[in-house]
């Protein structure tokens, strides 16, 4: 079904609740993003007005309901990607995002509904069959006015994981935070939130974001790095060399480099990892950097940031394969500046796309960080040479080559020496030496390496 589908039946069970004297709205990101023109996939509706049970019935005629989250009156159709929701009251028990009991009240009005919503522009609501708004907190003045308000202090401060959602829309809208909204921000502990719901808030900005370096510096403002991105909190006021550092410190530099590595992130393997690559790259910088002879240097930082970045991405997730992309990520993004500004010979890319997890993203990230920053004279764009190298990289990849089965059926038994005799077959693949060719010169080192 399309979002056009769940529209329709948005209007079919809007109409039946009105003919038993209720109504219904849209909510949320819907009206929010209709508004401002943007097209908004995710169909919401809150019926007010009629029983959980006259709700069922209606539901029950028009398909298979979904008991989403019965208990919190939240529901869906079977075929459909519309979320249909009855108003709520919650009551804080806790520190944490789910710490709420929530109860169901058909009954309390749209004023009170709406004001368990976070921000302005979110609790706005349209009636489905009328399409007029409802605007109880001023959602459409500080939608037009790019302004990001909360809309109640006691409601919004029980859960701390609205100031992450504060900073990830500042990021997707391009809205500034109203002085109340940071100042209350200020005032709330995130310390026990699970990493998931960080990385969850952090992931929208990154992906979705034009700019995701306004998530962090609206996080910054409100004075919440220490938590969660202390690594990133260290780079700020770290200087660095002017002769390649004009823009300020390491943070502001990270900053622009988030912004470059969001025009490129299509182009990576896995778009969400290379963003958090472009965000831990320069960790390495905070404990690295010193000044020797009046000048500033932060030699070997991409290997120091390594751990930094390891420590910064296990508060929020253990995904095995992302810390090790941007593991690796982090210790190579030097390498491609390095050697394109070297023209260093093919051999050397080729050993360096073969070390890497993702070499256009890292092809990439390199990019990003060379454009991140103010320079005294113009730098040299690298991208032409990096790709042209790339190239000739993908096709040596592409050719037939020596594998382990090739070896067995050659007559080798798999033992200790089989992963040495393994990394001597790669590296006359990286040399571009024809399969056949390949095989019999790495039978020959197997032979020897035998008899030794």
């Amino acid at each position: 079904m399309s979002h056009l589908d769940d529209q329709k039946m948005a209007r079919e069970i809007a109409r039946q609740v009105a003919e038993r004297g209720g109504r219904t709205f849209y909510v949320g990101g819907f009206v929010r993003d209709a508004l401002i023109g943007r097209e908004n996939k995710d169909v919401d509706i809150e019926v007010h007005g009629v029983s959980p049970q006259c709700l069922e019935e209606i539901l029950d005629g028009l398909g298979q309901r979904l008991a989403i989250g019965e208990s919190f009156g939240i529901f869906g159709l079977k075929g459909y990607e519309l979320d249909i929701a009855m108003p709520r009251k919650e009551e804080v028990r806790g520190h944490g995002h789910k710490d709420f009991d929530i109860f169901v009240d058909p009954f309390i009005g749209t004023e009170a509904a709406a004001r368990r919503r976070d921000f302005t522009f979110n609790a706005l609501m349209q009636d489905v069959l009328t399409e007029e708004i409802v605007d109880h907190f001023g959602g459409v003045e500080d939608l037009h006015r790019g302004v990001l308000r909360h809309v109640n202090d006691s409601s919004f401060a029980e859960d701390p994981l609205r100031v992450l959602r504060a900073a990830q829309f500042a990021a997707r809208f391009g809205f500034r935070a109203a002085e109340e909204t940071v100042s209350l921000c200020r005032r709330m502990d995130l310390r026990f939130l699970p990493g998931e719901r960080i990385e969850g808030e952090l992931k929208k900005a990154l992906l979705k974001a034009e700019k995701p370096s306004v998530f962090f510096e609206v996080l910054r403002e409100m004075e919440q790095l220490d938590h969660w991105f202390p690594e990133l909190k260290a780079l700020i006021g770290v200087q660095q060399n002017p002769v390649y550092h004009r823009e300020g410190d390491v943070w502001t530099h990270t900053m622009m480099v988030i912004d470059e590595a969001a025009k490129l992130r299509h182009r990576a393997a896995n778009p969400y990892w290379f963003m958090l690559s472009a965000v831990t790259h320069d960790f390495g910088k905070a404990v690295c950097t010193e000044e020797k002879d009046g000048v500033l240097h932060a030699y070997h930082h991409e290997e120091a940031g390594v751990p930094l970045a390891e420590a910064f991405l296990r508060r929020m997730t253990g995904e095995v394969k992302l810390i090790e992309y941007v593991r690796n990520m982090t210790e190579y993004h030097m390498k491609p500046n390095t050697v394109a500004g070297a023209r260093s010979a093919q051999k050397v890319t080729t050993r360096m796309f073969d070390r890497s997890v993702d070499p256009e993203g890292l092809i990439c990230l390199a990019l990003a960080d060379d454009r991140g920053r103010v320079t005294q004279a113009p730098a040299t764009d690298h991208e032409a040479f990096l790709m042209e190298r790339l190239e000739v990289f993908r096709d040596l990849m592409s050719r037939p080559y020596v594998m382990g089965r090739d070896l067995v059926e050659a007559g080798l038994k798999p033992g200790a020496e089989f992963t040495e005799i393994l990394q001597y077959a790669h590296k006359l693949r990286l040399a571009g030496i024809p399969k056949e060719n390949a095989l019999k010169q790495t039978l020959a080192f197997a032979r020897t390496l035998c008899k030794t």
